[in-house]
């Protein structure tokens, strides 16, 4: 496949750089779901740091194949990352430009394709890869406020903010949480539609709206009910539940609803 044809294009780019120690790729590599529509998540490692100057990573990055474009990746946290287009054939590859220190800090174990004196090989024996836990405490102390925001915007009639939102909470509470129920890593809207059971499948997509007021509504209403259930199912009891705000937040939802929509 064309992902292949890429890393092995690659290698051999990199295999006489002494500065280079090895690269990995991680994303649908790891448990061989890669198709026609795959990205290439590479990791390159290397002797001196990189990713301090966006024009070695670059540079790097020019040497891999038919560079289109690229950029680093702090809109989603992580500078470390160059998020790059190539062509013949068109693909999406991401690089992260690491130290060993930092390859020792990792959420899951790569596939290594290149290893200079079986350096990576050995960090991974060593240490433990560890994907972030899901903060229930964390959300639950927000949740209900981010719903009186979402309210708010609807109050106002401010239906794209609603919408942002919804989806905010969709990606980073709801369908982590429905994760964790069906037994996989919290990886936000990651292949949900293989992941989860049509029921559950049909409640997400009732937390998606259209461009009316009373579909945000509705939608806003279910994402509360499903958060609810889950709760239930995934919670610990040692969760401090924010009750009073929970009842009072519902309550105002309940009043704008009305007031807007009679």
């Amino acid at each position: 496949m064309k992902q292949q044809q890429f890393i092995d294009q690659v290698v051999e780019r990199i295999k006489d750089d002494k500065n280079v120690i090895g690269l990995a790729v991680a994303g649908s590599f790891i448990t061989n779901e890669i198709d026609e529509f795959s990205d290439v998540d590479l990791i390159l490692v290397t002797v001196t740091r990189v990713a301090d100057d966006p024009s070695k990573m670059e540079n790097y990055a020019r040497s891999f194949g038919d560079y289109l474009n690229g950029f680093t990746g702090e809109h989603v946290g992580e500078r470390r990352v160059l998020i790059c287009l190539y062509d013949n054939p068109l693909l999406h590859v991401d690089i992260k430009f690491l130290t060993l220190d930092e390859f020792q800090d990792r959420i899951e174990n790569p596939v290594i394709f290149f290893d200079r004196d079986n350096t990576l090989k050995e960090t991974i024996s060593l240490t433990k890869a560890e994907w972030p836990k899901l903060d229930f405490q964390w959300i639950e102390d927000r949740f209900w406020t981010w719903v009186h925001y979402t309210t708010l915007k609807l109050g106002r009639g401010e239906n794209f903010e609603a919408l942002d939102f919804l989806s905010f909470v969709r990606t980073f509470v709801i369908s982590p949480m429905l994760q964790i129920k069906n037994g996989k890593l919290p990886r936000g809207l990651r292949k949900v539609e293989i992941n989860f059971p049509k029921s559950d499948l049909d409640k997400l997509v009732t937390t998606v709206p259209a461009y009316k007021m009373e579909s945000i509504f509705d939608s806003l209403e279910n994402t509360v009910s499903l958060y609810i259930e889950l709760r239930q199912i995934i919670f610990p009891s040692t969760i401090k539940l924010r009750t009073q705000t929970e009842l009072r937040t519902l309550e105002y939802l309940k009043e704008i609803r009305q007031l807007r929509l009679g």
